[in-house]
C-alpha cells in the first residue's frame, strides 16, 4: 500500500485490513479500551501514513502490531478498539475518531474511567494516565474483571503502591493479566542476560550503577481562567503529586532492571538532589542515591532532567566471576572480550513484543503474566529516594511497605485521586509552581514567625511532612 492510496482509504480501518492474518482457526477477537488518551496511550496527534506506522500509534498500536505478531506465530487473534477516556474528554474523543470508534464511546472527566469499567464489552484496559491515577484505575479494572495494560510507573507514594499490589494479588486470583510498561522484560538482550543470570552462567552480581540523564520532556504552562484539575493534569510531568517526580515517572526503568536481574529489593536509600533549572511544577532536576541491598551489594542510582547536558541512560553491573554487564547489551568478560549469549526470545520492538506476551497470557496461548506487583516496588523504590533525596533522612523499603509506625506509610501525595473525582476544583499541591523541597526543613513545622521571615519559597515547602 502506497501513502497516496493509505491516505484515501478510511484510515485506521483500512490499516487494519492490511495486517497479515496467517493464522489458523478461529479468530478470537479482544476488545480494547485505552484510559489516558495522550502520546503513551494513542499517539497523541499523530496520524498514520501507512500500517507500518501503528508503533507510533502510543499503546493501543503496540497492542494491535502485537495481534498481527500473534497470527504469524499462529495465534489468531485481533485487537478492536471499543472505547476511550481521558480527563479532557476532547482528547477522548478525538482518539476514537482516530480509531474508527463511534465519539458516543469516548468519556471525560476524572470518571469517565467509570463508564469503560461498566461496559461488558472490554476485555483489556490500557492504562496510560498520570501514575497518581493509575493504583485506583487498576483496582478498578481487575475488579470490573478486565485484563490491564499499566503503564510504568504504577504509584507516587506508599499507599499508591499497595494498592497496586493489592490489585495485583486479586487479578491474579481471577486469573486476569497485567502487562506493564517495564518493557525492558520484554526485551531480548535483557532476556538473554537475565536467563545466564539464573543459570549461573554470569556469577552472581557484586554491585552496579543504574542512570537515566536525559532532558527535560515538555512543560506545558497554565493559561489564564484554568482550573488547578485541569492544569495538574495537562502538565502532570512537572508535579511530584501526579508523576512522582521524574525518578519514578522514567527512571523506574532502570531501578527495575536492577530488581529484576538481583531477583530481590533494596533494603535502604540514602539520597540527595537538587533543583536549579525547571521552570514548571515543583519537582527536583537530578537525583543521585546509593541503594543498599544487602550482603554488601550496592547499587548507585544516579537520573538528571536538564537541557544541555550529557545525556546517559543506562544500567551496568559487576559480578564475582568478573563480568560486565551493560543492561540489555554486551556483557564482557574480564579481558574485555564480548561472551555471546544464548536463548529463544523474539527479536522485536520490545513495545511490540510486552503485547504479544499480553494477548498470549490472555488468551492462554503462552505463559501466564502478572507483572503488577513487580512494578509495584520498582515503583515504591524511586518512592524511597524521592523522599530520602526530599528530606536528607536515610529511607528504609519497608517504611512505605510494612512498617505502619513510619511517617511514610501513610503518606499520600495530594491532591488524591479521589479529590479529582469530587465535585468542584482540587486544591494545589503544598508546593506550587516553582516550589519545592528542602532537606531539612519541614514546612509543617514551622511556626508562623518563621514564615513570615523573607525566605525563599525553597526554604519554606518541604510537602513531606515532618522529619522521623
Amino acid at each position: 500500500m502506497t501513502r497516496k492510496d493509505f491516505i484515501k482509504t478510511s484510515g485506521f480501518a483500512a490499516a487494519m485490513a492490511t495486517l497479515p492474518a496467517m493464522a489458523q482457526g478461529a479468530e478470537k477477537v479482544v476488545r480494547a479500551a485505552v484510559i489516558g488518551c495522550g502520546g503513551r496511550g494513542v499517539g497523541g496527534g499523530y496520524k498514520p501514513v501507512n500500517e507500518q506506522d501503528f508503533y507510533r500509534m502510543g499503546a493501543l498500536g503496540n497492542m494491535i502490531q502485537a495481534a498481527a505478531e500473534c497470527r504469524k506465530q499462529g495465534v489468531n487473534v485481533k485487537v478492536v478498539p471499543v472505547a476511550f477516556a481521558d480527563f479532557f474528554l476532547q482528547k477522548a474523543q478525538a482518539a476514537a475518531e482516530k480509531f474508527g470508534v463511534d465519539k458516543a464511546n469516548a468519556y471525560g472527566g476524572a470518571n469517565g474511567y467509570k463508564e469503560i469499567m461498566k461496559r461488558a464489552d472490554v476485555d483489556v484496559v490500557i492504562l496510560t494516565t498520570p501514575l497518581n491515577f493509575r493504583p485506583q484505575h487498576t483496582m478498578a479494572a481487575v475488579q470490573a474483571g478486565k485484563h490491564v495494560f499499566a503503564e510504568k510507573g504504577v504509584a507516587v507514594d506508599g499507599p499508591g503502591c499497595r494498592l497496586m499490589i493489592a490489585a495485583s494479588k486479586l487479578a491474579e486470583q481471577k486469573k486476569l493479566t497485567i502487562v506493564c510498561g517495564t518493557q525492558r522484560r520484554h526485551q531480548r538482550g535483557y532476556l538473554l542476560q537475565k536467563k545466564a543470570l539464573d543459570e549461573g552462567k554470569l556469577g552472581t552480581i557484586l554491585g552496579g550503577e543504574v542512570y537515566w540523564n536525559g532532558d527535560v520532556p515538555w512543560v506545558n504552562g497554565r493559561v489564564k481562567g484554568e482550573s488547578n484539575a485541569a492544569y495538574l493534569c495537562k502538565n502532570w510531568l512537572n508535579f511530584t503529586e501526579l508523576s512522582g517526580d521524574h525518578i519514578c515517572e522514567q527512571h523506574v526503568h532502570n531501578i527495575d532492571i536492577a530488581n529484576w536481574y538481583l531477583g530481590r529489593y533494596p533494603r535502604t536509600v540514602v539520597a540527595f538532589g537538587a533543583r536549579t533549572r525547571r521552570v514548571s511544577g515543583n519537582q527536583y532536576d537530578c537525583f543521585s542515591g546509593d541503594f543498599d541491598y544487602g550482603e554488601g551489594v550496592h547499587i548507585h542510582s544516579m537520573c538528571r532532567q536538564v537541557n544541555a547536558c550529557k545525556n546517559d541512560v543506562r544500567e551496568f553491573f559487576i559480578t564475582d566471576k568478573k563480568f560486565q554487564i551493560a543492561g540489555g547489551h554486551a556483557v564482557r568478560g574480564a579481558d574485555n572480550k564480548k561472551i555471546d549469549l544464548e536463548g529463544d526470545f523474539l527479536d522485536l520492538n520490545p513495545y511490540v513484543v510486552e503485547h504479544v506476551d499480553l494477548l498470549k497470557s490472555i488468551l492462554g496461548a503462552g505463559p501466564y503474566f502478572n507483572e503488577g506487583e513487580a512494578c509495584a516496588m520498582s515503583t515504591a523504590c524511586g518512592v524511597m529516594i524521592r523522599i530520602s533525596a526530599y528530606t536528607g533522612q536515610m529511607v528504609a523499603l519497608n517504611d512505605l511497605i510494612k512498617n505502619e509506625k513510619s511517617p511514610w506509610y501513610n503518606f499520600a501525595c495530594t491532591p488524591t485521586p479521589a479529590d479529582f473525582e469530587k465535585d468542584g476544583d482540587v486544591a494545589m499541591p503544598v508546593c506550587g509552581d516553582n516550589e519545592w523541597a528542602l532537606p531539612g526543613k519541614p514546612w509543617r513545622n514551622l511556626p508562623d514567625a518563621v514564615k513570615a521571615k523573607d525566605q525563599s519559597k525553597a526554604t519554606l515547602c518541604a510537602p513531606l511532612g515532618p522529619i522521623a
